[in-house]
């Protein structure tokens, strides 16, 4: 990894939905999929849908900070997942579908916190925010079926009706961040 690179991981929901999102912003290197925050070692998709293993479906985002900042990252992580729902998104339940940042430094769990409470203070959400803002362990890369995942597959019906609108989000209110190709975005 270069000098100028960082790295960050959100849990969002599902890791095909948060991945996409972030694959398109400016400035992101590298998505990929995966687990953390559980107690079981290189835990595999099986193990983790059982909820049993207390992993985390998450991202591990290589970015480079002089092109977006972590608070970007944070703004377009709380934009594109509810935050407010324990254990939930959408119709994903348990433990593994949970909101949370696993940090790798002091001052992105700083940053963490401070966005929490700037969402919370402004009551940008109807309920409090259950956002888990915890120290990175271990992160598990998740098998090669899931990476890239929309991208490879977007004519899937969950693709179709759960991540496009997300992707589509991104577009609309993140236009100006997100990645350039031949001059169009």
């Amino acid at each position: 990894m270069s000098k100028n690179l960082e790295q960050i991981v959100f849990a969002g929901g599902c890791f095909w939905c948060t991945e996409a999102v972030f694959q398109q912003i400016n400035g992101v290197e590298k998505v990929v999929s995966g687990y953390t925050g559980g107690t079981v070692k290189n835990p595999s998709y099986r193990e983790i849908c059982t909820g049993r293993t207390g992993h985390a479906e998450a991202i591990e985002i290589t970015f480079d900070p002089l092109v977006v900042s972590t608070d970007t990252l944070l703004e377009v992580f709380f934009a594109t997942h509810d935050p407010t729902t324990l254990n939930r998104q959408g119709n994903d339940k348990g433990t593994q579908y949970r909101s949370a940042i696993f940090y790798r430094t002091d001052v992105q769990k700083e940053k963490a916190e401070t966005f929490i409470k700037l969402l919370s203070d402004n009551q940008v959400f109807e309920n409090p925010i259950v956002t888990e803002v915890t120290p990175l362990d271990v992160f598990y890369n998740a098998e090669g079926d899931h990476q890239n995942y929309y991208n490879e597959n977007t004519q899937q019906p969950y693709c179709q009706f759960i991540i496009t609108p997300k992707v589509e989000k991104v577009k609309k209110f993140y236009s100006e961040k997100l990645k350039k190709t031949d001059g169009i975005v």
